[in-house]
């Protein structure tokens, strides 16, 4: 299940407590990004999903060297753990998720 955690606040923003998590990038007219983002739901991921617009927060995508959608980054303690662009299969996704 994909955990809507919040898409107006900063992934990395200085004191709040940080756990492990992924941030979800992506945009409204990004196909590509749907099929991930049903793909995620599928994957149930034990991880919760931050999801960013990066038409909405193109700051946060500039911030996060983000140069193309979808993309998921993996963080913990703000940190960031791997990356992933394009689309994936369920089984890349859990592999990834999971790795």
């Amino acid at each position: 299940m994909v955990l809507l955690v919040n898409t107006t606040v900063r992934p990395n923003k200085v004191g709040v407590i940080d756990m492990k998590k992924i941030v979800r990038f992506t945009a409204s007219w990004c196909g590509p990004c749907k099929s991930l983002a049903k793909n995620l739901e599928e994957v149930n991921s034990p991880i919760p999903i931050e999801v960013v617009d990066i038409d909405i927060h193109s700051d946060i995508a500039v911030e996060y060297g983000i140069r193309s959608v979808p993309t998921l980054v993996m963080m913990e303690e703000n940190v960031v753990l791997k990356r992933l662009t394009g689309t994936k299969t369920t089984t890349e996704l859990r592999n990834w998720i999971n790795d």
